[in-house]
């Protein structure tokens, strides 16, 4: 059976499991309405590591099958192909298998999968046509450093609901792009933008970009004039804004140190698991085997690469006050960046409205809202300086 309708999102970010990695992929399944918070309890007290997850989750995934539970069954082999090692054997097998339950999941949703050409291959990438009304506009979407496209459904199908066409779409290096097609990853996010313009196209779209892909979307729409608008969800900036100033030239000349942080990377990813499945990820992504490449990944995400100054459009920043992973620091130098912008507005997210986590996992009604109306809000800025607003909670 299908999922057509907009199932209503949990709100609260739950302490599911002690290891904090472990449970915010716990409550990123569970806000998108991919998992049920009593079996995520159950499913807590049978982890150890974060290598218990894919037999814990696989097992959760085959029982929801059976019981004709296909969303819950999606979500449960996501979250086992997310601990999936990314150059594991198992990994595409699984990979489809996810693809497999989200289509039986969303069969009745009007979903339409594509392939849009890329470099001698193809992106995949989906369109979910506006409901109930004749389109108004288009936006396009994507996901950031680990996700699969098919987890934001139930923000696209928002997205549809309030008027627009979105065109959901994995840039090389991301999801099926990768791992179906072997296409490496290219911090150029205009050419995959450009590519996904020119298959539909589109001479006007929005753009949106979630967790890191907030920095490609703003890199895009600085080089890629068809966006008109653009949101990220959150910001990065810049990597280093993380730092005190102080500390950001010494930290960039030692990331030039590719022995010192060859043995760095190493070292540090033997003993602490999340680094170690970020480093796997980043060089899955780089089809690399150096472990110096994951520091000079990330530092590739900076001021300079994305240079702010570009950027013409309306803008959104999307923030929550405890994102562990992309701070609201990294939102107000975006923001204090975006000199040439038509108009800038930040929405920062607090604890009080179960909000303030890293993509708003906890309240994902509330962000969806937020980012609708904005998307619906003509931009009013004509002056020569943007104007700056933050949205009140």
């Amino acid at each position: 059976m299908g999922d057509p309708e907009l199932v209503p999102l949990p709100v609260g970010f739950q302490r599911f499991h002690r290891r904090d990695f472990v449970n915010y992929q716990f409550n990123r399944a569970h806000a998108l309405g991919f998992a049920d918070p009593l079996e995520l309890v159950d499913a807590a007290a049978r982890i150890r590591s974060m290598d218990d997850c894919v037999d814990v989750f696989e097992a959760l995934s085959r029982r929801a099958a059976a019981e004709a539970r296909p969303r819950y069954a999606a979500g449960y082999a996501r979250i086992a192909e997310f601990f999936t090692p990314p150059r594991a054997a198992e990994k595409t097998d699984r990979y489809r298998g996810c693809l497999e339950l989200f289509d039986a999941t969303f069969a009745g949703a009007g979903l339409v999968r594509q392939e849009v050409p890329y470099a001698g291959a193809a992106l995949p990438a989906y369109l979910l046509p506006a409901t109930g009304t004749s389109a108004v506009g288009t936006v396009l979407l994507h996901g950031g450093f680990d996700s699969l496209i098919e987890e934001f459904l139930p923000l696209c199908q928002r997205v549809a609901a309030a008027g627009f066409d979105v065109i959901a779409f994995e840039g090389p290096g991301q999801g099926g792009a990768r791992t179906l097609n072997g296409l490496t990853f290219d911090h150029d996010w205009e050419k995959p933008v450009g590519a996904v313009l020119d298959h539909f196209r589109l001479d006007r779209a929005a753009l949106v970009g979630i967790s890191m892909g907030g920095y490609w979307a703003m890199r895009a729409a600085g080089r890629e004039p068809r966006i008109d608008r653009v949101v990220a969800w959150p910001p990065v900036y810049d990597w280093l804004h993380r730092v005190p100033p102080v500390l950001r030239g010494p930290a960039r000349t030692m990331t030039q140190h590719r022995r010192f942080m060859r043995w760095s990377v190493r070292t540090r990813a033997r003993w602490v698991p999340t680094l170690r499945m970020v480093a796997d990820q980043v060089l899955y992504m780089l089809d690399s085997d150096d472990p110096a490449d994951v520091a000079e990944w990330f530092m590739g995400m900076n001021a300079e690469h994305l240079d702010s100054a570009r950027v013409h459009q309306d803008v959104l920043l999307m923030c929550g006050e405890h994102d562990a992973f992309q701070p609201p620091a990294l939102a107000r130098a975006q923001a204090r960046a975006l000199t040439a912008a038509r108009s800038v507005t930040t929405r920062m997210f607090t604890r009080a409205e179960q909000a303030d986590q890293h993509c708003q996992m906890g309240n994902l009604e509330l962000a969806c809202q937020v980012l609708t109306t904005w998307l619906q809000t003509p931009g009013t800025s004509t002056g020569a300086s943007p104007q700056h607003s933050d949205l009140a909670p």
